[in-house]
């Protein structure tokens, strides 16, 4: 496992941030993992890696109901920073609507939807994909 793993968790619960860096921990990758509260922070976190030409992550966890920016808030200011590298996201939240699952189907940079909590099973499958360079057809 030589590939360092970058993951951006955007979530403003404290314990699911909690949750998730154990689950890392777990996983036995080497990944940072980078917590934001709210998609404007995370945004603002994107943009900074962007001008100091830093690393971007290279898997982004977003919970939709989040204070400032929510999760969709935070995909449509992401879409407006033009980044070009492929950057794999998924929604992780804890809702069981319908039309949450279908709404982060019309995202092109969305590529799933994870329902809390999120199983280390799931997060190791996640960094597979990432640290085997996988790109989609």
């Amino acid at each position: 496992m030589n590939t360092k793993i970058n993951l951006l968790v955007i979530d403003d619960d404290d314990i699911n941030i909690f949750i998730i860096k154990k689950i890392v921990e777990k996983t036995g990758y080497e990944a940072k993992m980078v917590a934001q509260t709210n998609g404007q922070l995370a945004i603002d976190y994107l943009k900074e890696l962007i001008d100091t030409n830093q690393l971007l992550p290279h898997l982004i966890l977003i919970d939709i109901n989040m204070p400032v920016l929510n999760g969709w808030e935070f995909l449509e200011a992401y879409e407006k920073l033009g980044i070009e590298t492929e950057i794999d996201m998924y929604m992780l939240s804890s809702s069981v609507y319908e039309n949450d699952i279908e709404k982060a189907k019309t995202y092109k940079t969305v590529k799933g939807f994870i329902s809390k909590p999120l199983s280390i099973e799931r997060l190791i499958e996640l960094f597979e994909g990432k640290s085997a360079g996988a790109t989609p057809a």
